[in-house]
């Protein structure tokens, strides 16, 4: 009987069908790993999911966007200055009040933020003068009812240095009566897109979409911004933010500046 070869002897020493059973594992595993990636792009270009809902380890990077643009001459990137930690902002929101009448906003806007915002203003009587912001942006019903509150109780609204406000964000930074930022703050918008389970009728998504837009147009026209702000939001799209210049911040009327939030704190 001819010997085997050295190569058919060390391969003898294992359990081959136990070698195809792990082989066949490792299949399968490749193929859903696959699948699933497949699927997460399927829903996410049909708008039944936002990138905003995948686990804290992607949605880190919801809360520093890159620049639209990046890299052109007029695209400086203001991520550099925002100091927050990101996984601080990718908190749902928290509040918390000092005594010189300031309430701070930091994390996500959420379903129900506005709730819980009306809430802390009840609860704090008549102490609070200023709204001190720091949010990635979330869900846009509950910033602007968020914001409406703000200008009912003629409360001073600040971003202030290295923080970040994004998204819907700024849309309850407009509510403030008297409105400040930090110049190594944050400011940046993008497209809004519909949370998972919202229709998938093309017909309806837009004109959902558009009935959308005209509502933040005329609430940043009440709030006494100028509504052509929301052109840079509805051109970028919701995975890059369009960071505004201290120039625009001005222009659009979005800050008042100091003088304004002095004299309104008189």
């Amino acid at each position: 009987m001819r010997e085997r070869s050295p190569v058919l002897r060390y391969l003898g020493r294992f359990d081959l069908g136990e070698a195809v059973r792990w082989a066949i594992r490792g299949l399968l595993i490749g193929a859903i790993v696959v699948l699933a990636l497949d699927l997460r792009e399927m829903a996410t270009q049909r708008g039944l999911l936002s990138p905003a809902f995948w686990p804290l380890s992607s949605r880190s990077a919801v809360a520093l966007p890159p620049v639209r643009d990046e890299g052109s001459a007029n695209s400086r990137d203001p991520r550099r200055d925002v100091t927050t930690n990101e996984a601080l902002l990718d908190q749902d929101m928290r509040f918390a009040m000092d005594e010189n009448g300031r309430l701070a906003l930091t994390g996500r806007i959420i379903q129900g933020s506005a709730q819980t915002f009306v809430a802390k203003v009840k609860a704090h009587g008549g102490a609070v003068n200023t709204v001190v912001i720091n949010s990635p942006g979330g869900s846009l019903e509950d910033a602007m009812a968020m914001g409406r509150l703000i200008r009912e109780k003629g409360f001073a609204t600040e971003i202030p240095e290295g923080a970040l406000c994004a998204s819907s964000c700024p849309l309850m930074f407009a509510g403030g009566v008297a409105r400040s930022a930090g110049q190594k703050a944050a400011i940046g918008l993008h497209q809004f897109y519909a949370a998972p389970g919202s229709s998938n009728d093309a017909a309806a998504a837009l004109s959902s979409a558009q009935a959308t837009t005209a509502r933040i147009s005329r609430y940043l026209t009440e709030m006494g911004v100028d509504s052509a702000l929301w052109l840079h939001a509805l051109d970028t799209p919701p995975q890059a933010l369009y960071y505004l210049s201290q120039q625009e911040r001005r222009s659009y009327k979005l800050v008042t500046g100091a003088q304004t939030v002095a004299a309104a704190r008189d």
